[in-house]
């Protein structure tokens, strides 16, 4: 479907959504190689559409609010005509977090105009995913959950492992594999996604609980102000938590199952929540009661 835009930016269309249902089984999925891709396949987004089938991130780059897409043929920034534009290389980019303004880690596969090793292990931009530089574990890891904090950085590439400065690692024990890692901005609590359910680390991932009462979610994000979290389940339930995912408040039902979520807040502004579906980009500016589609399949 293309959507019809105005010399404003892109019309976005209202999402019809439904009450919350109870939550499925969490789907655990990756990727191959990219390595057939080319960034002129890559570069071909359409305006008003995904740019392509497996996103595994989104964010907002707090250097100037750009959205940015991590997917399997490289990195995407949506812009406010709708239109999907490649940065950089092309990178399957299984793991990806904003450490910073312009700042970003990822972990992956190289595609053919990359000279990274294959998995290319922590890579790390500074120039807003323009170029990518090596930092640790090349050729031995494949980071598919990523996140980073004032205490560092957490990944799961097998193992659940923690680095205070991208270089050296310590390896850490989970009760179940992550399908995504959410870390407070401080770094102490963290949320994993399993298919036991949410779990919760108050040590910076060293020991893990069960959440009890909270939603199954597939993905998860943890806004920059410490207390507000957001997540969605498989069934593509919007869930979210004001108090630091102690407890939860069911939200609308989107369309199809979520890819990746984001939640951005700033002082006396509601929640901004962007979720990426199998089959559209949505995007909430009122804590998760409403949500508009920004881009379809």
């Amino acid at each position: 479907m293309t959507d019809k835009y105005s010399p404003a930016g892109p019309a976005r269309r209202p999402l019809v959504a439904t009450a919350a249902a109870a939550a499925s089984a969490l789907l655990l999925a990756g990727c191959t190689s990219s390595s057939g891709q080319s960034e002129a396949a890559a570069a071909g987004a359409t305006a008003g559409m995904l740019p392509s089938s497996h996103i595994h991130g989104v964010a907002i780059d707090p250097a100037d609010g750009r959205l940015l897409l991590a997917t399997h043929d490289g990195l995407f920034d949506v812009g406010d005509d709708g239109e999907s534009t490649h940065i950089g290389p092309v990178i399957d980019l299984m793991g990806f977090a904003v450490r910073g303004p312009g700042h970003f880690l990822a972990s992956g596969h190289p595609g053919p105009d990359a000279d990274l090793p294959e998995p290319v292990g922590l890579i790390e931009s500074t120039d807003g995913g323009r170029t990518w530089e090596p930092r640790s574990r090349q050729g031995e890891s494949d980071f598919h959950a990523l996140t980073v904090s004032d205490a560092g950085i957490l990944g799961y590439d097998g193992s659940l492992v923690r680095s205070a400065d991208g270089e050296e690692w310590e390896q850490l024990l989970i009760p179940a594999a992550p399908a995504a890692l959410a870390a407070a901005p401080d770094g102490r609590t963290i949320l994993a996604t399993t298919e036991q359910g949410l779990l919760s680390s108050l040590d910076g991932g060293r020991s893990w609980v069960r959440n009890d009462g909270a939603p199954l979610l597939q993905v998860v994000d943890w806004a920059d102000d410490g207390m507000n979290v957001a997540g969605v389940d498989s069934s593509g339930a919007v869930w979210t938590s004001a108090d630091a995912a102690r407890t939860w408040q069911a939200g609308p039902k989107l369309e199809s199952p979520p890819q990746a979520v984001a939640a951005t807040s700033s002082v006396g502004a509601s929640l901004r929540i962007t979720v990426v579906t199998t089959t559209a980009l949505v995007e909430s500016d009122d804590g998760g009661l409403t949500f508009e589609v920004v881009l379809e399949d």
